[in-house]
């Protein structure tokens, strides 16, 4: 990992995204340890957290982890998330929070050295490449571990610097006393098919949306 003591950073947290990509790594994120690690490497003026909510479940395994961003150095943003049935007859949720992810990186950038995009989205090339057009550092955190790569081919180029969320896993892993971390398990089987990156099956986990906004700087 390349940050200078001295760098302004946000970081911008695809939550789906990332959610996706750890699991495929066979490991749940601790995001206080995520905060110690990154507020280690530079100066870090925000953490913003984005992911679209069912607003008609009253409660959710998930929704402890929504509050605990929300009031511990997150900023979280939200939308209402679409459900439908697919072909199969699953229940899926469709959420895409691109655009809200990058009206905020543009509005911060002015005021920072360096992003971290915790995404794989190719869609997201563009906009990496506008911030460096600015003379800011644009870090991506995916996974080229899991098969396929979480990460789209183009944005992993156009970064200036690609980080395997794979070897962060001892720094930010969440260690259960039920199982043993990560590097003591066996390595996740391999998926046949990537997911797509605007729909997450998210079963009966997503959480009552949260319809506040945290201030900007």
């Amino acid at each position: 990992m390349l940050f200078y003591p001295h760098e302004k950073v946000a970081l911008f947290i695809d939550g789906a995204n990332l959610y996706s990509a750890a699991r495929a790594l066979g490991f749940d994120i601790d995001y206080k340890r995520l905060l110690v690690l990154f507020g280690s490497k530079a100066n870090l003026i925000r953490a913003f957290y984005y992911t679209a909510l069912l607003e008609d479940q009253e409660y959710s395994p998930i929704r402890p982890l929504v509050d605990w961003l929300d009031y511990n150095g997150y900023s979280l943003v939200t939308k209402p998330a679409k459900e439908f049935t697919d072909s199969q007859g699953r229940r899926r949720i469709k959420g895409n929070m691109d655009i809200e992810l990058a009206v905020d990186m543009m509005e911060m950038v002015d005021r920072l050295d360096h992003v971290v995009l915790f995404s794989g989205d190719g869609d997201f090339r563009s906009l990496i490449e506008a911030v460096q057009r600015k003379g800011v550092r644009a870090t991506v955190v995916s996974t080229i571990r899991s098969s396929p790569p979480m990460i789209a081919d183009e944005l992993r180029r156009q970064a200036d610097q690609f980080i395997d969320l794979d070897q962060l896993a001892g720094d930010i892993e969440r260690v259960h006393s039920d199982r043993p971390p990560r590097r003591d398990r066996p390595a996740p089987q391999s998926s046949e098919t990537a997911p797509d990156e605007d729909e997450e099956d998210y079963e009966d986990e997503m959480p009552a949306v949260v319809t506040r906004r945290t201030p900007r700087v």
